[in-house]
């Protein structure tokens, strides 16, 4: 846990202090430097602009990748002990569903990750993608496309890619095919050849992948390395131009991702970020692709609850939720409930960048 650098202002009241907790180990600790530079871009920006509430902001970083009840008794710490005024961050599901009953409803919870979706809990708000909005439309257009129908899940072990295995097996019938295996596996994954072997064997013609970070990159070389790209394609709710990078340009043919954000999605909103981004951080900076960007959302959202309900209140966010918005990189975004309402894409890997073909 560390301490990011102040601000650049001092406004009246004590810092509010926000608990970042993003990967900085374990399988998705590929994206999370990139999580951690565009949160503290936010905090930067706000700062330059007065503060919250008139307060300076400032980050404590959390290392979201260890064991999900470790990582989750880490925050509750900070939460009663009255360090941190909010948690933000991009971290498993697992590590959200520990954390939730430890402290939601004390301080307000901005989770930014893509996920399977139904959280509903009071004092949580969720910037991510879910699996109906993004999954759905995504499998319906690869259907049309390529005619994809034998489907074949492969994902990490624990409550995303369970939850999301079974909404894609509705989802297949509704697409006119069915999902033929599913398998998953631990995070940190390294040997995936008894995978592709189950892969083969029931004859997929596309893959779902729910694999988290390092271990999606791993089995993107295997998938090539057998030759089950060419005739197999790969869709990916869970992408970004970190873990293309970590895949290697010879293994991302017949890859896609679907998500509310790519590095290359040419918006005016998103174009302004990456120039703002490249000039505070440098062009050698880790790329931003969806999951690090979505930690820029998190805390531009939670300026804008506190900021409408005038106050770090979780009862007073909450009445104002539903008339909360703000522009961003994936530009004007309401949310819904507790969930933010965005603009989805569906984009096929080139090498290491995304070719957006379709908003969903």
């Amino acid at each position: 846990m560390r301490s990011l650098p102040p601000g650049r202002i001092s406004g009246p009241g004590r810092t509010l202090v926000v608990a970042l907790v993003v990967p900085l180990r374990g399988p998705a600790g590929v994206f999370g430097p990139s999580c951690e530079l565009a949160a503290q871009l936010a905090v930067e920006e706000l700062n330059a602009a007065g503060g919250v509430l008139g307060r300076e902001v400032r980050l404590i970083v959390v290392d979201g990748g260890g064991p999900a009840e470790q990582v989750a008794a880490e925050v509750e710490v900070l939460v009663s002990m009255h360090a941190v005024d909010a948690v933000v961050g991009w971290h498993t599901s697992a590590v959200r569903k520990a954390l939730v009953p430890r402290i939601a409803g004390r301080v307000p919870y901005v989770y930014t990750a893509q996920y399977e979706g139904g959280e509903r809990t009071p004092g949580v708000f969720l910037t991510g993608e879910t699996d109906a909005a993004q999954l759905l439309p995504a499998m319906r257009l690869l259907a049309e496309e390529t005619g994809a129908r034998r489907w074949c899940t492969v994902g990490n072990d624990y409550v995303w890619p369970r939850v999301t295995a079974r909404a894609a097996r509705r989802y297949a019938r509704e697409c006119g095919g069915r999902v033929r295996e599913e398998v998953f596996v631990p995070l940190g994954t390294y040997e995936f050849g008894p995978v592709l072997r189950r892969v083969e064997r029931c004859e997929a013609d596309a893959v779902l992948m729910l694999l988290v970070g390092d271990d999606a990159a791993r089995f993107n070389r295997a998938f090539a390395a057998e030759g089950l790209h060419q005739r197999c394609l790969r869709l990916s709710t869970h992408m970004d131009e970190n873990i293309l990078l970590a895949t290697g340009a010879e293994a991302t043919e017949g890859l896609w991702a679907a998500a509310g954000y790519f590095e290359t999605l040419a918006t005016a909103e998103s174009l302004d970020f990456s120039g703002r981004y490249a000039a505070r951080f440098g062009v050698e900076a880790p790329v931003v692709g969806s999951l690090g960007e979505s930690c820029f959302e998190g805390v531009r959202l939670l300026a804008a609850l506190a900021e409408r309900a005038r106050s770090l209140d979780v009862g007073a966010m909450c009445a104002v939720g539903g008339t909360v918005s703000y522009e961003g990189p994936r530009g004007v975004l309401r949310l819904h409930g507790n969930h933010l309402r965005q603009r989805l894409y569906l984009a096929r890997a080139d090498a290491f960048d995304f070719d957006i073909v379709a908003q969903l």
